[in-house]
């Protein structure tokens, strides 16, 4: 652990928590100009972005790998950009999610320090936090090898089932015969949150290409805060509360029936409608 360059990563740590809070301030601004707090949500999967391609230009000219930082470079932007356009597509002419005009609803006093406190300083520590595995895999020095392509392949499995999932869904709800109904096909088939699973994989797969040396298990923080996330805080925990007031019956026989998380062929029940 003393031969690798922790100076270099933490003056790398300091310039991109220094890039986020930019990126994280133009954001809010555009959103209290917009009165639309809900866009940040298009520009999470950006923000790592951001943090890859800061890291990327700061890693220039050390020792890290050169194979494993454009890998590492190129999987994080290509997972943020679709995500952030996949979000942007879908919120576009809705106006402001229901989640943000109630938290609104609950401000009290000033409105920035409100914001910063509830919405954007979370966001931009998560970001950070999470992104660690990016960071650090710029400064390992050994080549990809095992380890590394098992984190590429579970993150080649993840983007698949994110985006994927993200698609059949898009397809469904665009259908006017699907009205009231649960989606169920496809991957929905087999876990009832194929683009969270896919989420989670991603970053797994990132925290193994942060493996080169024994001092890239610090990293294991970012699997395991966005895994929670995704379950249990803003992903599926939040969003199965508002489809059971809205599915009924039928999105309970959905759970009772498919996975929450990981995917797996479905319990056999008695044929329910899934109509609400």
């Amino acid at each position: 652990m003393s031969d690798f360059p922790w100076g270099d990563l933490a003056l790398n740590l300091a310039v991109s928590a220094a890039a986020v809070v930019v990126f994280i301030g133009v954001i809010m601004a555009a959103a209290i100009r917009l009165k639309n707090q809900s866009i940040i949500d298009i520009f999470w999967g950006p923000g790592f972005v951001v943090v890859a391609v800061v890291s990327y230009l700061m890693s220039m000219g050390s020792e890290g790998d050169d194979a494993r930082r454009l890998v590492v470079l190129a999987l994080t932007s290509v997972w943020g950009l679709r995500l952030g356009l996949y979000i942007g597509n879908r919120n576009r002419g809705h106006g402001e999610d229901r989640r943000y005009t109630s938290m609104m609803r609950q401000r009290k006093g000033a409105l920035i320090p409100f914001l910063i406190r509830r919405i954007y300083g979370l966001q931009g520590f998560l970001i950070l936090l999470v992104s660690v595995p990016v960071q650090f895999a710029m400064y390992q020095s050994q080549a990809i090898g095992v380890v590394g392509s098992i984190g590429i392949a579970i993150w080649l499995v993840g983007f698949t089932f994110e985006a994927v999932g993200d698609a059949q869904l898009k397809r469904f709800k665009a259908d006017p015969a699907n009205e009231g109904k649960v989606m169920d096909g496809g991957l929905w088939k087999y876990t009832r949150h194929p683009n969270y699973f896919g989420d989670a994989c991603v970053w797994v797969g990132l925290f193994l290409l942060a493996l080169g040396s024994p001092v890239g298990l610090i990293t294991i923080v970012s699997p395991i805060v966005m895994t929670k996330l995704l379950v249990s805080y803003s992903g599926a925990a939040v969003l199965e509360r508002g489809m059971k007031r809205r599915r009924g019956q039928a999105y309970e026989d959905y759970i009772a029936r498919t996975s929450g998380f990981f995917p797996r062929p479905p319990r056999r029940l008695p044929a329910t409608s899934t109509e609400s």
